[in-house]
């Protein structure tokens, strides 16, 4: 049986300093590893045991293992997992099929295609949202890929109604929106990263998929999964979202996404186990 683990990173497998959440005392933290450099500067870390156990994942025959990210090609390829480099992965929420480290472009065709015969364009969206941002708490506006915008804001700042209303203005037009920290995202609601796991299975011919992710744009990913996990931060756990196969964990922070690692080393054990024996029961 072969399995395809596929999990979204930022504030699932790796975090940021902000995004730690070590509230232990001092000598229990555990050890990090920094698996990502900006400018010079540490950005992303994961615990060393959760490192240990991917790279023995990413390793194993069995498995593949396909990161899931909203981050865009350039800013997943400074990211540095540990162990051997990922044959498929997934950028711009499932926009862009990265296979050995380049861009699938017929992938990239379909979902182009598809995005523009369900959805308002891109430049309808951007110019609706600086027509009603403000300045006092907008600080970034930017697009993604050519596929969708995110918006970059002061938290205390930004009006509690905003993101409501644009959400409702985004849905009558095919978008998406998601609030994660002091990012706001439309995305075009084709634009999934489900739909990028299904054809990576499709192409691996993968028997079971694993899933974990934090966010809402995480949701259609874990909905996808025979089996999934969410943390006990993010979106999703702040909206009480749940699904009968999607375990709910109680870690958060960088503690959370060592569980979540070892949540997959456990499934694929099961997995192999099943095999084995019904290997032997045949015989």
């Amino acid at each position: 049986m072969s399995t395809l683990i596929a999990s979204d990173l930022d504030r699932t497998l790796i975090y940021s300093a902000a995004a730690l959440d070590l509230t232990m005392p001092d000598p229990r933290a555990p050890r990090l590893l920094c698996v990502e450099i900006h400018e010079h500067k540490p950005l992303s870390f994961m615990t060393e045991r959760a490192a240990y156990l991917l790279a023995g994942l990413k390793a194993d025959p069995t498995t593949v293992f396909v990161p899931a990210t909203t981050r865009t090609r350039k800013q997943y390829q400074r990211i540095q997992l540990p162990g051997p480099p990922a044959r498929f992965a997934i950028c711009a929420n499932g926009g862009q099929l990265l296979v050995d480290g380049v861009a699938d472009l017929g992938w990239r065709r379909k979902v182009d295609g598809r995005i523009a015969a369900e959805c308002a364009t891109l430049d309808e969206v951007r110019a609706h949202i600086s027509a009603t941002a403000d300045p006092v708490w907008l600080r970034k506006e930017r697009v993604a890929e050519d596929l969708f915008a995110y918006l970059v804001v002061e938290r205390s700042l930004l009006p509690k109604d905003w993101v409501e209303e644009l959400g409702a203005w985004a849905d009558d037009r095919g978008w998406t929106v998601s609030l994660q920290g002091r990012k706001i995202y439309a995305v075009p609601k084709p634009l999934t990263k489900s739909a990028a796991v299904r054809e990576v299975a499709r192409r691996t011919g993968a028997d079971l998929t694993l899933a974990a992710g934090d966010s809402l744009l995480d949701a259609d990913l874990l909905l996808a999964a025979d089996q999934g996990w969410r943390p006990g931060h993010g979106e999703l756990a702040d909206s009480g979202w749940a699904a009968a196969h999607v375990g709910v964990l109680e870690e958060r922070g960088v503690v959370a996404g060592e569980e979540i690692v070892r949540r997959f080393v456990a499934r694929v054990a099961r997995a192999s186990a099943d095999t084995t024996q019904g290997a032997t029961v045949r015989a």
